[in-house]
């Protein structure tokens, strides 16, 4: 088996996608929302993860704009270059964020924006604690999903085959706080993608803060 054989999924899926994606979703009221309501809280100059960053806008724009450091990470080596253009002010790497080293206290804000659907549950749990980990006490996350209580089920993505895990409304929540989250406010719109097709879909978005010990 080569090792373009053993790509995962989600860059196969992403790499075909592209800037479609971006276009189909950059005009979410409630991602706005949710990076408005995280660059409230950032102190000046933050640095701040980006998981699954795609096209590197809206998020990492919003983030640069706001004059904050910007990490992006993608597993799909054509949304890297896309963002790596798009915002060349912010870092990208190509990587798998489930095996990519995260120092303790590293970022004071981390976006997670629809990057965990097609890891595994246990995967998800796992990158939540080391992305807890990953944040300065008093730092914030904000985390956007489909909430649904499936578990590796074919669905049609724009137009794509793809299996998607995720967990029920109360059990993202669970998993959040599980991981040492404090949960400060959560919205559950439903959004229809710009995308030919596209039906609307519900979303969860979940805001976050890492208390400060013995606070």
């Amino acid at each position: 088996m080569s090792r373009e054989d053993r790509r995962p999924p989600a860059a196969e899926l992403f790499d075909v996608l592209g800037a479609d994606y971006e276009k189909a979703f950059a005009h979410a009221p409630a991602h706005r929302a949710a990076l408005e309501w995280l660059i409230e809280r950032l102190p000046p100059a933050a640095r701040t993860l980006d998981v699954g960053s795609g096209t590197g806008r809206p998020t990492a724009a919003a983030l640069v704009e706001a004059g904050h450091s910007v990490l992006g990470v993608d597993i799909s080596p054509v949304m890297v270059e896309l963002a790596a253009r798009q915002v060349p002010e912010a870092e990208f790497r190509c990587a798998d964020i489930r095996e990519l080293p995260l120092e303790e206290g590293a970022f004071d804000g981390v976006c997670v924006f629809f990057s965990l659907l097609q890891m595994t549950r246990t995967e998800q749990t796992a990158l939540l604690g080391r992305l807890s980990s990953a944040l300065r006490p008093g730092g914030h996350l904000v985390l956007a999903t489909v909430p649904a209580d499936v578990e590796d089920v074919e669905v049609v993505f724009m137009g794509q085959p793809v299996r998607a895990t995720s967990f029920a409304e109360e059990d993202v929540v669970g998993m959040v706080e599980a991981a040492g989250l404090t949960v400060l406010s959560r919205s559950s719109p439903v959004f229809t993608p710009d995308h030919p097709g596209a039906g609307p879909e519900p979303h969860l978005f979940v805001h976050c803060r890492r208390d400060v010990p013995g606070h």
